[in-house]
């Protein structure tokens, strides 16, 4: 056993970006504990793990105190697309703030490090372009993306106050829209809706007129993201925004999905979205200049990846559509 293995929790390990990261964990030599509720997670995304030697899946509601002992604690926990976090708001709002209050308890019982996975949509409708970590943002606390975006700001107060108060070693990052393998296929994002709607022949629904605007990034960039934050001394709190910096219309995103697919789905229009941001896109001079972290993934090469992820798992399903549970 190496003296440096480390002992790391991944709360919402399940998900999407949460089964990538516990994967590259493993990788390095860590003994990883997957917690998830399976609200949004899914067991087809770590069961390829499950024999691993140094890993272990627990199902477990972050809401709820929880007592283990680890060196490292990654707080992924949280729906994070509208269809799921919209399902139940309230919920979505406790496990943002009373699962972030449980973490950071865990964190200073344990003296471990603790890295909160916070949004981009910290910042709202963003009247900044692009946005930086010091634009305190522009949000709806009424709206019906409030509990998302409001739980994940009072997070991040709760991490920066028990920083200063407790010591605690924090590391927050600020992810933007982020694609890849193991996605949803009916979490309302643009890049699984596309695909799949493309994958199945069927209209290419867009909200607005498909000239507001988003920037991807590849999850395997992101999660390189991850761990280098991680990696940083005790000065690197963040908050570090993790994106990519290059931003293209979403109509210009649909034409792309139906070009590499083959698809003859056609694209139709429909009423954008309450609160939906026209623009966003990440500044990221401070992840560049304190990490050395950029994307390297290309859009084209990175759908192409996700192309043939959703092609397996609709061919595996018989193409059937499923609920968003």
């Amino acid at each position: 056993m190496s003296l440096t293995r480390k002992r790391i929790l991944v709360t919402g390990g399940a998900g999407f970006l949460g089964s990538h990261l516990c994967e590259r964990l493993l990788a390095e030599g860590n003994d990883v504990l997957s917690v998830d509720n399976y609200f949004t997670g899914r067991k087809d995304n770590i069961a390829h793990l499950l024999d691993h030697p140094r890993f272990e899946a627990m199902r477990h509601d972050i809401c709820f105190p929880l007592y283990v002992e680890v060196d490292e604690i990654y707080n992924l926990a949280c729906p994070a697309s509208p269809v799921h976090y919209q399902f139940d708001p309230v919920q979505t709002t406790k496990v943002s703030v009373i699962g972030a209050i449980n973490m950071l308890g865990l964190a200073k019982r344990v003296r471990a490090k603790i890295f909160q996975a916070s949004t981009s949509e910290v910042y709202g409708d963003p009247s900044v372009h692009p946005q930086t970590e010091e634009y305190r943002g522009n949000v709806n606390p009424l709206g019906p993306r409030a509990c998302y975006d409001e739980g994940k700001r009072c997070a991040e107060t709760l991490f920066f106050d028990y920083h200063r108060q407790h010591h605690l070693r924090i590391k927050v990052v600020r992810i933007f829209n982020t694609y890849g393998p193991r996605m949803h296929p009916n979490d309302g994002r643009v890049v699984s809706n596309f695909i799949v709607q493309a994958l199945r022949g069927e209209d290419i629904t867009l909200f607005g007129d498909g000239s507001q605007t988003r920037a991807f990034c590849y999850v395997d960039d992101l999660i390189e993201g991850f761990l280098r934050m991680m990696a940083t001394g005790e000065e690197v709190t963040g908050p570090i925004n993790l994106g990519n910096p290059h931003e293209i219309p979403v109509r210009a995103l649909a034409e792309r999905v139906i070009a590499l697919t083959g698809s003859r789905s056609r694209i139709v229009y429909r009423p954008l979205p309450q609160d939906d941001p026209t623009q966003r896109c990440p500044d990221i001079t401070r992840a560049r200049a304190v990490l050395g972290w950029e994307p390297s993934i290309a859009l084209d090469d990175g759908l192409s990846r996700t192309i043939a992820y959703f092609e397996r798992l609709l061919a595996e399903r018989g193409g059937a559509k499923e609920s968003p549970q």
